[in-house]
């Protein structure tokens, strides 16, 4: 079952603001061809997080979402705090599953070499919605022959 699409043709994703979310702009696109909403950081105001190098910390978000069934929500890395600083997605990209309904949290690394230090409202991420399918799996004795054939790690060239 997929989401109804509301004039603008977009996805309809209901959100939940949290009350430490309060007062924070939605996740919101940046340019009219972006696809990732750019997430802020529900830190507060005057206890900003700093992640040391190699450090990695659970940064909340202060929303939860209600993504329709046949969506999920990609997690991922904002590619100017990975050039700049070093931070970005450790598991990217991190996935929202339709029916979970817990708060959005982002799992940041500093690969970087100073520590790097999150404000309140500061963009951190950004939230792909995506369509999804659902795998049948079918269990066969042997699979077709490809090209590539079994080949691993490198096996098509660099």
């Amino acid at each position: 079952m997929t989401a109804p699409l509301p004039a603008s043709g977009a996805i309809a994703v209901r959100l939940c603001r949290l009350p430490h979310g309060a007062g924070l702009p939605l996740p919101a696109y940046q340019s009219a061809g972006a696809v990732g909403l750019d997430i802020p950081a529900a830190v507060p105001e005057d206890a900003p997080v700093r992640i040391e190098p190699g450090q990695r910390m659970l940064i909340p978000t202060g929303f939860a979402l209600a993504l329709p069934e046949g969506y999920e929500g990609q997690v991922r890395p904002r590619s100017g705090l990975a050039h700049k600083h070093g931070v970005t997605v450790l598991n990217a990209p991190g996935t929202i599953d339709s029916d979970y309904r817990g708060e959005v949290k982002v799992l940041l690394v500093n690969l970087g070499r100073e520590p790097f230090e999150i404000g309140r409202g500061e963009r951190i991420a950004q939230l792909v919605v995506q369509a999804t399918a659902r795998a049948e799996l079918t269990e066969v004795p042997s699979l077709d022959a490809s090209q590539r054939g079994s080949g691993g790690f490198g096996s098509t060239g660099s």
